[in-house]
């Protein structure tokens, strides 16, 4: 890809302050787009993300999965630009809970992580739908996670959201198009501190069970994401898998 493939697009990502989405981050400033990085608890991280970046023009906001307001008023913040161009959904929330554990996930922390995973990105795209639509050629990639669909992962509620995302991306895909074009970005472990109690040891372990035997990194995802909008200029409504074959 060229590195001014993405002059004058904007580029919004939530959960963009620290791992895939930090990584997103900078993959679409190197291609030349102005980012709009979406942070929850550290306005430092993410205004420190910004002065790394290449280019001009970004900005940081403070967003929240719980509260829908937060991303209405982004959208009215944004309508300055008069156009959104890509919404990467990558803000997400999980814990470590034993699938068998039903104690543990009880229905509050049940819901909580509904909200954070399918609700919030939800109320991102409808949000920033009058937008994406003035872009001619919006994109949507939400950053699902084959637990999605293998039913394996850091808790059964965490294992329901991603499904529920991958089910929006579809539902969205038919019924946005052709104006807007969505993704489910579907990766296994990855090298970041999102699971909480995950370290390099345990994914280095993990890895030598799939095909490829590789750590899957921020960086490997944030390259799909980026080929989304890039490279698959005539796809809506797909699941793009970044597992290193984990899920075979």
């Amino acid at each position: 890809m060229s590195k001014n493939d993405l002059v004058g697009k904007l580029v919004v990502v939530t959960g963009g302050s620290n791992g895939i989405g930090a990584a997103t981050v900078r993959a679409f400033a190197e291609l030349s787009a102005t980012v709009v990085v979406g942070y929850h608890s550290s306005e430092k991280r993410a205004l420190d993300l910004i002065d790394s970046l290449p280019g001009t023009g970004h900005t940081a906001v403070r967003l929240d999965l719980a509260e829908p307001a937060s991303f209405a008023r982004l959208a009215d913040t944004l309508s300055a630009y008069s156009k959104v161009d890509v919404l990467v959904n990558s803000a997400g929330y999980t814990k470590a809970i034993t699938h068998s554990d039903l104690d543990t996930m009880d229905d509050a922390t049940f819901e909580e992580i509904l909200v954070a995973n399918a609700r919030g990105p939800y109320s991102a795209i409808r949000a920033l739908v009058p937008l994406l639509r003035a872009s001619g050629d919006g994109v949507v990639i939400n950053v699902s996670s084959i637990s999605g669909f293998t039913a394996s992962g850091s808790n059964i509620a965490y294992c329901a959201s991603k499904a529920a995302l991958d089910n929006l991306t579809m539902s969205l895909a038919r019924a946005l198009g052709p104006d807007v074009r969505f993704f489910s970005v579907s990766p296994g472990a990855v090298a970041t501190g999102f699971v909480p109690g995950r370290d390099m040891a345990a994914l280095e372990a993990g890895a030598q069970s799939t095909p490829l035997k590789k750590v899957i990194t921020p960086e490997d995802v944030a390259s799909a994401i980026s080929a989304c909008v890039t490279n698959f200029t005539v796809s809506t409504g797909i699941r793009i898998v970044v597992d290193g074959g984990r899920h075979l």
